[in-house]
């Protein structure tokens, strides 16, 4: 396919999931608990249902190609593509009423992450890119329609005048908590909350910094080419390889990222 025919394909695998997740957003969905111990896990229905969709499409379409979910695990997971797909990240938001959370499609090339798209449907956004370039699609400020346009992240060198997000420091695993609160301590302005859509306002250039602990792969995949094409920058702590999830650090200033690595690492 060239350019233009992926992308109408990702936006069709967004409108499948979408249609199929919408429906129970605010509704009386009940959810269950994923984890055997520990904190809550939920998922729902529209988690399975969203997923369900996106998979019979890219079945159809790319055969050959391998597909990693967080409801129905991975199929050909050593193919040269590979999906990766996180149906509802945010599902405690989504549960709760809160539009805080949106569709994860990410495609990876030999391991490496080269496509992503982030779907609110509730808001009717999209965040994509593919590590060069990154754009936004939501509905219009003046009149009807959707407007497009290009992302890029700010610039920020001091943490001091950083807006840090993470979702909650209750999520950093043993020792990493502390990490997490040197820099919330060093920071301008911390956020809880978001889920994915913090990694999207950070490519928007409303945030600096988002540090995150314990994701897994289909949390950050289609993430990173978003936040890179924005300019911006996602590794692990130690400044490795954030495809395959664990703890993570984004930001849109290289001088930012840095500086709170320093802070991480003590």
């Amino acid at each position: 396919m060239n350019a233009v025919d992926f992308e109408t394909f990702v936006a069709r695998l967004a409108d499948v999931s979408g249609a199929a997740a919408l429906p129970f957003f605010r509704s009386s969905i009940g959810a269950q608990n994923k984890a055997a111990t520990g904190a809550f896990d939920p998922v729902t229905e529209a988690d399975r249902a969203a997923e369900a969709a996106m998979r019979r499409l890219i079945e159809t379409q790319f055969p050959s190609h391998g597909i990693v979910g967080e409801e129905f695990g991975a199929t050909r997971a050593d193919a040269a593509y590979v999906w990766v797909l996180d149906p509802i990240d945010g599902t405690k938001s989504f549960i709760s009423g809160l539009p805080m959370w949106g569709t994860l499609i990410g495609l990876k090339h030999m391991g490496r992450p080269c496509y992503g798209m982030m779907h609110q449907p509730f808001t009717r956004e999209r965040f994509f890119g593919d590590g060069a370039a990154s754009h936004w699609t939501g509905p219009a400020h003046r009149g009807d329609g959707q407007e497009r346009r290009r992302l890029r992240t700010r610039p920020c060198g001091e943490i001091g005048e950083a807006t840090v997000m993470t979702t909650s420091p209750l999520l950093f695993g043993p020792g990493r908590r502390a990490a997490w609160e040197r820099v919330e301590a060093a920071a301008r302005l911390p956020r809880y909350g978001g889920d994915c859509y913090a990694y999207c306002a950070l490519a928007a250039g409303h945030v600096d910094l988002v540090i995150e602990d314990g994701l897994n792969a289909y949390d950050i995949v289609a993430l990173i080419p978003i936040v890179e094409g924005a300019g911006g920058v996602v590794t692990t702590w130690d400044g490795g390889d954030a495809a395959q999830g664990g703890s993570i650090i984004a930001a849109g200033d290289r001088r930012a990222h840095e500086a709170a690595m320093k802070l991480l690492a003590g």
